[in-house]
């Protein structure tokens, strides 16, 4: 049984088809890897939010213990000064008296600094709720923006899971009709490059992936179609415009 002989032009045809095909998996799979990433960060913010607000919190706590505090030793020197004065009315000697009117004047610079540290710590606590308040509100935004983007991924990927599914098996299906030497050459250059084109179309005599000149003739033998040629400063195979467009209209 003869072997039946491919032309040139149908290798041609069969690569750019394949690169079609790859191109659209490849874009997908930029889409898809787009979002995770999106969402990912979003869910290290939100963590972040939450440890500073639980910080926050805490330091709230602490401010509002000392404040109770300071309150407490108010309440306590206010007790120990009517006692005091109480003590005054029976004092015996000047030496009784200055004692206990240095301890009267003690408390109440006891109260004093106490009353200090509560005007402080209201200041740092209303510093630190307006903070509150404000990290709270970026939290809601971020978590808001993460469930748009988790029902924006779901969305693509029930979408594109099944279309990547088809144009794989395209793919396959297509690589079937090209032969093994061609097949390697195109898998090397597809990893070569990140935009992954290995089968490239040229524009205004340019080659459609370094963007570098094409000589006349070499357009000319391009478009005879007689033999498989490359870019010779990025090593793309280069097709004519009227093999891009047929093979563009049956894979899309």
């Amino acid at each position: 049984m003869k072997t039946k002989v491919v032309s040139v032009e149908d290798k041609l045809k069969f690569l750019f088809n394949l690169q079609m095909i790859d191109s659209k998996v490849d874009n997908i799979k930029i889409l898809k890897g787009a979002l995770p990433i999106e969402v990912s960060d979003l869910e290290d913010e939100i963590t972040g939010f939450e440890t500073r607000i639980a910080k926050t919190n805490a330091l709230l706590d602490e401010i509002n213990n000392r404040i109770s505090k300071h309150n407490e030793n108010i309440a306590n020197s206010e007790s120990l000064i009517e006692k005091y004065k109480k003590q005054l009315d029976d004092v015996k000697n000047n030496r009784e008296f200055e004692a206990l009117t240095k301890e009267i004047e003690l408390q109440t610079l006891e109260i004093q600094l106490s009353q200090k540290r509560i005007r402080e710590a209201t200041e740092e606590k209303t510093k630190r709720t307006e903070t509150l308040d404000t990290t709270n509100g970026r939290l809601e935004a971020k978590r808001t923006d993460l469930t748009q983007k988790k029902e924006e991924l779901e969305k693509i990927i029930e979408k594109t899971d099944k279309e990547q599914n088809t144009l794989n098996n395209k793919s396959e299906k297509a690589r079937k009709k090209i032969e093994e030497r061609l097949l390697k050459a195109y898998d090397k250059a597809r990893n070569a490059y990140r935009n992954g084109l290995a089968v490239v179309t040229y524009r205004r005599g340019s080659c459609g992936g370094c963007f570098n000149r094409i000589p006349p003739q070499l357009q000319i033998e391009i478009g005879m179609r007689k033999e498989i040629l490359a870019c010779e400063h990025c090593g793309r195979v280069l097709v004519d415009h009227e093999i891009a467009g047929v093979e563009d209209e049956q894979v899309a």
